[in-house]
């Protein structure tokens, strides 16, 4: 069979490649601890799960509006609202089975052949994939380690042509965790003013994930950016809700129908029980979510104190997400090399860093949304792999 070209520029998330060859070498009986996939350990709260129950038992078991259900929306209004201090109408706001598919809905609005889209490198793989997929040039912005994983907003400024139709902004970002600082947001936005045409899409979906006290600086934040922002959050890292496929949008109100249209077209709607169960985990306690939170600050600290002991590696102090980023290039072995032999031979999983753009070699990601108990043994394996090299 012949497959439609665009096919062969389709990419994936190599964490998942990563994680189905960890299970297939535990299923032989290997002992692995799994510092590779981007997923809470932790179970969704019980309170969002009844919920999520009592919308099946109260009969929600057919199709919803494509944006979603409106008690969901102003669910979402009242939280950014409370969280980010903007004021959105409802009608702006639409409901989406997980975090890619804002990202997704937007890269295919606005890319097509002939045109550029910026985006975050290293950076989760699937902005590249769908920018190519579309047909148009994906551009990269590179972030660097000196700077805590931030852009430079004169960088990203400078690489802005006639043909850019949008830039991505992800912060706290994955794979890195860097968290871009206002200052830096400040220059970007002021230098956008220059550029009217270009829209912006704001992936702050680890936006609660941020430490040692620091607030989230959001891209919402910024009123002349309001006719060219769209905003990606969700359920899937701040509750635990990664399985639940749920996410939202906010959209400029003309961008808002042309989304819908394609949201009709692609998977009509989100099922029923899991917008009721998203209800709950914004209006209810946010207790779980918060102690979840200080853990992986815990987590954070133990993990990039251990990889700053082990030879060859450093680690900056990721300000938000749940991952760790070391430079590995002092071991003097390649990013898939390193990956490769800490799986098979050390029962590790990570991921190399070349999975997330050309800036990504000589570093590895790990995701500390492990125990502490299994991060200490991990680090403890990857001491004893580098040393018997």
């Amino acid at each position: 069979m012949a497959l439609a070209g665009r096919m062969g520029r389709l990419g994936t998330e190599t964490a998942f490649d990563v994680l189905a060859r960890a299970q297939s070498l535990a299923q032989q009986g290997r002992d692995i601890i799994n510092l590779g996939i981007g997923q809470p350990d932790f179970p969704t709260p019980e309170h969002i799960v009844a919920a999520g129950r009592k919308a099946l038992k109260d009969g929600h078991h057919g199709y919803t509006p494509a944006q979603g259900i409106l008690p969901l929306r102003e669910a979402v209004v009242a939280d950014l609202a409370a969280r980010r201090g903007v004021e959105v109408a409802p009608d702006r706001v639409v409901i989406v089975p997980g975090g890619k598919v804002t990202m997704y809905l937007a890269i295919t609005l606005f890319g097509e052949a002939g045109t550029e889209i910026m985006y975050p490198d290293p950076g989760f793989p699937i902005y590249r994939s769908v920018i190519e997929f579309t047909g148009a040039k994906a551009v990269p912005i590179a972030l660097h380690e000196a700077s805590g994983y931030s852009f430079r907003a004169e960088e990203v400024l400078a690489g802005i042509t006639p043909r850019t139709r949008l830039i991505i902004v992800n912060s706290p970002g994955n794979p890195t965790g860097g968290v871009v600082p206002k200052a830096e947001l400040d220059r970007l936005v002021a230098g956008l003013a220059r550029h009217p045409e270009v829209m912006v899409l704001s992936d702050e979906i680890y936006a609660r994930m941020v430490y040692d006290g620091a607030a989230h600086a959001s891209l919402t934040a910024y009123p002349e950016l309001a006719d060219r922002l769209i905003l990606l959050d969700g359920w899937s890292k701040t509750y635990a809700m990664t399985g639940w496929r749920i996410g939202y949008g906010v959209w400029p109100a003309p961008l808002v129908e042309p989304a819908v249209r394609l949201a009709v077209n692609i998977y009509s709607c989100v099922n029923a029980a899991t917008q009721y169960a998203a209800i709950e985990a914004l209006r209810g306690p946010q207790a779980e979510a918060e102690a979840m939170i200080r853990e992986f600050a815990r987590r954070r600290d133990l993990i990039v104190h251990g990889l700053n002991r082990l030879p060859g590696m450093r680690c900056p102090l990721p300000g938000g997400a749940f991952y760790a980023f070391p430079n590995i290039t002092g071991t003097g072995i390649g990013s898939r090399r390193l990956q490769d032999e800490l799986l098979e031979q050390a029962g590790v999983a990570t991921v190399s860093g070349t999975s997330f753009g050309i800036h990504g070699e000589g570093y590895l990601r790990f995701s500390y949304a492990n125990s502490i108990a299994n991060i200490e043994r991990a680090l403890a394996r990857i001491q004893a792999h580098l040393a018997s090299r």
